[in-house]
């Protein structure tokens, strides 16, 4: 199986509607009018946004800044009415939501309300967990939500390989809330959501790629993706991460360490379609901008729709297409570099 599921790609397009065709026309339209002219033009409103429910987690990943409590950013939960207004503001014309950031969405008690509330606009909602708090009720209550996509974070089949990377989780925990999930998703005769082993792949537990593809059938998971990992001081590789199957590597080897294999062409289609807004309201321009710090807006001061069309999302949107290589958060990112699927 692939990335795109019949059954997944099916449900995604169920939720298409005139208005969220046409903006997305729009927001293409201006993406390659703007990359053609290299001025930033922007027409429509996004396509798919990013919410952080929280920067909280209970795992010290040691490539994650809040595993590594390493946010200069404080911590916090996303407030349910800030969201509620939010997305009553975008969701005419949102097709996908991503209730992911940083941090472990389940820590967040509204978590599943918020889903809830996005799925009865018929958004396609996706998350991803570290699987930690799927127990029976939780897993139960995540079915009746309506959530489109779970991805479950499995770096390994065994603990010891588990834990290289996952410090401080459970692989067993892992386990139950799969099993948990798809239980529930039988028992209540439900079609989503569509369930993803996602397996981070990294030297230590390379070995294990076939054995994920065993266990996720075993369980009875929709499909199981490998994702290329980011490593933040890939030229020395202080913790050995860098996996040895080209394939699955972001980076190549060179004779003084590692050089990042990804060409940074001076375009970004994030930049036109996807934003990420912070559990305070911070809007960043991607998902690799992980402490805010390229601040496009602020919720707390102005509605989204403004800040969309506002000046700091013109400049830096002109600086991607004068020059990526000149932006921090662009020089180590993976676009066009992931692995995704089976063999």
């Amino acid at each position: 199986m692939s990335r795109f599921d019949r059954r997944d790609s099916f449900n995604l397009l169920s939720k298409l509607t005139p208005r969220r065709a046409w903006n997305g026309m729009k927001v293409l339209m201006s993406y390659y009018i703007s990359k053609w002219t290299k001025r930033a033009v922007q027409w429509g409103y996004p396509i798919s946004i990013s919410f952080e429910p929280t920067t909280s987690c209970n795992l010290r990943c040691p490539e994650c800044p809040s595993g590594l409590r390493a946010f200069t950013r404080p911590t916090g939960m996303l407030r349910e009415d800030f969201f509620t207004e939010t997305i009553d503001q975008l969701s005419k014309d949102l097709l996908y939501l991503v209730f992911y950031f940083q941090g472990e969405p389940y820590l967040n008690p509204n978590f599943l309300d918020m889903v809830k509330y996005a799925s009865a606009k018929r958004i396609y909602t996706a998350t991803s967990t570290n699987a930690h708090y799927l127990n029976d009720a939780n897993a139960k209550k995540t079915i009746e939500s309506g959530l489109d996509r779970l991805i479950i974070s499995i770096d390994g089949t065994t603990q010891d390989v588990y834990q290289q990377y996952r410090i401080g989780g459970s692989l067993d925990k892992v386990i139950e809330g799969a099993k948990n999930i798809v239980k529930w998703k039988k028992e209540l005769k439900s079609k989503t959501p569509f369930i993803v082993f996602q397996f981070l792949v990294v030297k230590p537990n390379e070995h294990q790629i076939n054995d994920v593809k065993k266990l996720g059938k075993d369980i009875g998971v929709d499909d199981v993706w490998f994702k290329t990992a980011q490593v933040y001081d890939y030229e020395k590789d202080p913790n050995q991460l860098i996996p040895t199957i080209d394939k699955y590597s972001r980076y190549r080897k060179t004779a003084n360490g590692h050089e990042f294999k990804g060409k940074l062409a001076n375009h970004c289609w994030r930049l036109w379609h996807d934003p990420v807004i912070t559990w305070d309201g911070l809007v960043a321009p991607c998902c690799f901008d992980k402490d805010a710090q390229h601040q496009l807006g602020d919720l707390k001061k102005k509605p989204f729709k403004e800040i969309w069309k506002n000046g700091e999302y013109a400049v830096f949107r002109k600086k991607i297409l004068a020059g990526r290589k000149n932006i921090d958060i662009c020089a180590n990112c993976s676009e066009g570099t992931k692995v995704w699927g089976k063999d």
